[in-house]
């Protein structure tokens, strides 16, 4: 499943580290299989474990604590909302019931499209800019009201060149 290439970059990131703390180059590994693979499947945390002479369970509790990595396939746009509660105080709520209704999936759901996926996300370090979005695990957005939602998601269909869905037409 991890090629030798891959391997071969996996050896470059423990180099950075003491042999006997080759485990610390776990993140870099899993970011570079969810890099090339899309996501993390169960059978990519066993082969990074045994690559780094560790427990399998040790690995999987790193793939499942963080969220930027995805355990299943996602769509090209990871929509990550912010659901802590100084978010929800000030219309965290009100955004994601927008992109839930504007995507027309709920949150943990891809589009059928395969272009949008919708995520919970703890606490962004964002609360005054609130509500607030992280994309594909890079872009924060703030202050994101419902026309600022339209405006990303259409800005995210134009640049791929996809027409809007009938079902999103307002």
């Amino acid at each position: 499943m991890i090629s030798e290439v891959m391997k071969a970059r996996f050896a470059k990131e423990v180099a950075k580290y003491p042999p006997e703390q080759k485990q610390s180059a776990v993140m870099a590994c899993l970011g570079m299989v969810q890099l090339e693979q899309g996501y993390i499947s169960q059978d990519s945390e066993k082969e990074v474990a045994a690559y780094l002479g560790m427990p399998p369970i040790a690995v999987h509790e790193v793939t499942t604590f963080y969220n930027m990595f995805n355990q299943q396939p996602v769509g090209k746009y990871k929509l990550n909302v912010c659901t802590n509660l100084p978010c929800q105080l000030r219309d965290g709520d009100r955004a994601l019931q927008h992109l839930e209704q504007r995507l027309g999936i709920k949150m943990g759901e891809t589009t059928a499209d395969g272009m949008f996926t919708l995520q919970q996300s703890e606490c962004l370090g964002a609360c005054a800019d609130s509500p607030v979005m992280l994309v594909n695990d890079r872009t924060m957005c703030s202050f994101m009201s419902n026309e600022r939602i339209d405006q990303m998601i259409d800005g995210l269909r134009a640049a791929d060149g996809v027409a809007q869905p009938a079902a999103e037409v307002k």
